[in-house]
């Protein structure tokens, strides 16, 4: 395993992506003109899939932005990052999805055009303390149609000293419009050896910790880093695989009460219901590498004898459609449809598992 220390990328509170860390900082050693013929651009988009490090990255390079130590990297001393370490820096503003209650849900939530009039007003105001005003919009994926025309105009016309960074899983779910007037950094998972040491040797993972952790986070520093600081989650993970297995073995009726129920809880918890879907996923991904002789590839090492199992007994065919079935329920229950009825299909369509039940 090669070295990785705790933060490699230069003192950037990042793990990994050190072309990313690189090229922004060429922007801040460029200069803060506000004529913009150098120095940081107007905007930049940082793509992604979830919990790959993008708003980490983000809030790195805004507080790098409205640092006063004149460094390469935050330096964490000053005052602009002690009140950025608060979440308190006045010319900072984190715009998030929310449902319709107004709670943040960054999973079935949305960007709402009410937020997007704030943002426009906000934008052309002068700082309050600092160089540059700096909105982060997170997830803009589940940007209404409305908020991104909204700020399509702050974005055609910035003002100079109004920086915006946007976070999305996909370029697809961003409008071309928005997308062109961004500098993209399009972030990819990051490999297994670097999780697995910045966990131990950075964060104090036990070394069977960081090893399994880092197989199941696909890459997904983020999502890593979550699962070590919250260890209930484990049990989560526990809980859903043990689920999984019941209903490989469960009649039509047993899979269509669980699906009634999974709807219902939805209304209270979105995370929980997409955590367990992307555990879902990740373990038909298992099986299949399994029925490819790739056991080291597999996430689920702890699990691997029942992936054993699993893989001998149901037909490739049906581990691909089960696998192909996930993801579109996923896709689909992300945007306005039937909750119920979705996860009816998704239940429906699992194969079937003689001997099943735990």
């Amino acid at each position: 395993m090669s070295t990785v220390p705790a933060f490699p990328t230069d003192d950037w509170p990042v793990y990994g992506h050190g072309w990313a860390v690189h090229l922004l900082q060429q922007a801040l050693a460029a200069g803060d003109t506000a004529a913009r013929r150098s120095g940081p651009s107007h905007a930049y988009l940082f793509l992604g899939v979830q919990q790959v490090g993008k708003t980490t990255l983000a809030r790195a390079f805004a507080t790098a932005l409205l640092c006063t130590g004149g460094g390469a990297a935050p330096c964490g001393r000053c005052r602009a990052c002690m009140l950025m370490a608060r979440g308190s820096h006045p010319d900072f503003h984190l715009v998030q999805p929310t449902n319709k209650e107004g709670a943040i849900d960054r999973d079935g939530g949305e960007l709402r055009t009410e937020r997007a009039n704030d943002l426009v007003h906000d934008a052309a105001l002068r700082p309050l303390e600092g160089r540059w005003r700096i909105f982060l919009l997170q997830d803009m994926q589940l940007a209404n149609a409305s908020f991104s025309n909204k700020i399509l105009k702050t974005l055609e016309e910035p003002p100079p000293q109004t920086i915006l960074l946007l976070t999305a899983t996909d370029r697809k779910g961003v409008l071309p419009t928005i997308a062109s007037r961004c500098q993209v950094l399009d972030l990819r998972p990051l490999d297994r050896a670097t999780v697995a040491q910045a966990l131990e040797q950075g964060c104090g993972a036990s070394p069977a910790d960081a090893e399994l952790l880092a197989r199941l986070a696909n890459g997904r520093m983020g999502w890593a880093l979550d699962q070590l600081h919250h260890p209930e989650r484990r049990s989560e993970r526990t809980q859903h695989l043990e689920t999984l297995r019941r209903l490989l073995g469960a009649d039509r009726i047993e899979r269509l009460t669980f699906a009634a129920s999974l709807a219902a809880k939805r209304d209270r918890d979105n995370r929980e219901l997409f955590g367990m879907l992307a555990l879902w996923t990740a373990w038909w991904r298992d099986v299949m590498l399994v029925q490819a002789g790739c056991d080291d590839a597999v996430s689920n090492a702890d699990q691997l004898g029942e992936v054993h199992r699993q893989a001998a007994a149901i037909d490739g065919g049906a581990v691909r459609s089960a696998l192909q079935t996930l993801q579109q329920i996923d896709s689909y229950l992300h945007h306005t449809v039937n909750t119920r009825l979705a996860l009816e299909v998704l239940m429906l369509k699992l194969p079937k598992l003689e001997g099943s039940h735990p």
